[in-house]
């Protein structure tokens, strides 16, 4: 693989704007070798009635129909996307921008299939593990190619330099923003376009969402939560680890520290969590007004 890092220009780029897309990164080889090892892996999602601890399922899906929306935590379970996550090929680009010591905290692998892949309202990933600093970013890897109309991930330029914004629906953690009762203004979101193999970095507190899928063709984006080291999860923050030597096992570059970095970051703690919290899809249900529409709505409306 040809290492390709980032340029002074896109450095100070992503410190400023909070995202940032780096084209045609990702050789199609390794792209390749994924979609083998998720093709075997979706499987196992034909026969489920629900969600699970590996699959989150569209509401629309049924066994006959089968439709995933995400498979949780995707490097537990495909050897080829462990690798790429640990690769210099990614890992280069995120000690650029966090430092030489840096965590896998999680992945997810988010499907939006032709015309009904779900949408995900306006939210900061900080609202939902805030840390005790905030080096931290999420690293996607576009499967398929990003396009005005297949839902692409959509940021709200500098945003990560302000508030840390409520994401609750009275004393219920929502996930998500009401942009209505904000200062934010989403007509001046910029999507993270890109062809296939490209990929898109966005800065912990940037504002951002997705659309509908309304093109006729697939759409996967497959997200890598990165850490500097030392930022240590709050209260509240729903990722688990089993013990220390857990927490070392996720280093990808450089070593763990049992050395917490303390910076004043303003911070909300996603607590109460809804009933049914078992990803974003779920927890965003219990918001007072949906920023997206929703396959379900579309439906009804053509109706």
């Amino acid at each position: 693989m040809t290492q390709r890092l980032l340029s002074e220009l896109e450095i100070a780029a992503y410190h400023d704007q909070g995202f940032l897309v780096v084209e045609s990164l990702v050789p199609e080889a390794v792209l390749a070798d994924i979609e083998c090892e998720i093709s075997g892996l979706l499987q196992g999602a034909r026969e489920l009635a629900a969600s699970n601890t590996v699959f989150d399922l569209e509401d629309s899906h049924t066994p006959a129909t089968p439709r995933v929306r995400r498979i949780k935590q995707p490097h537990h379970h495909c050897a080829a996307v462990d690798a790429l996550a640990r690769n210099p090929l990614i890992v280069d680009i995120v000690t650029q921008l966090l430092g030489p010591n840096v965590r896998l905290q999680g992945g997810k692998l988010n499907f939006k299939s032709a015309v009904y892949g779900a949408p995900v309202d306006w939210h900061q990933d900080w609202a939902f593990y805030p840390h005790t600093n905030v080096d931290i970013l999420a690293l996607g890897v576009m499967l398929d190619a990003m396009t005005e109309d297949n839902g692409p991930l959509m940021a709200l330029a500098g945003s990560h330099k302000g508030s840390a914004f409520d994401h609750h629906n009275g004393d219920v953690f929502c996930g998500a923003i009401d942009m209505a009762a904000s200062d934010l203004d989403v007509g001046q979101a910029v999507a993270m376009l890109g062809p296939r193999g490209s990929i898109s970095l966005h800065h912990v507190k940037t504002v951002h969402g997705s659309a509908l899928n309304r093109s006729g063709a697939d759409r996967r984006l497959l997200l890598f939560e990165m850490t500097a080291a030392d930022a240590w999860p709050l209260f509240g923050s729903p990722l688990r680890y089993e013990d220390i030597e857990d927490f070392r096992s996720r280093i990808v570059a450089g070593e763990q520290s049992l050395e917490a970095r303390l910076e004043p970051v303003p911070a909300r703690i996603p607590l109460p969590r809804p009933t049914d919290a078992g990803s974003i899809y779920d927890v965003q249900k219990s918001m007072a007004r949906r920023q997206f529409i929703t396959y379900e709505k579309s439906m009804e409306i053509m109706e």
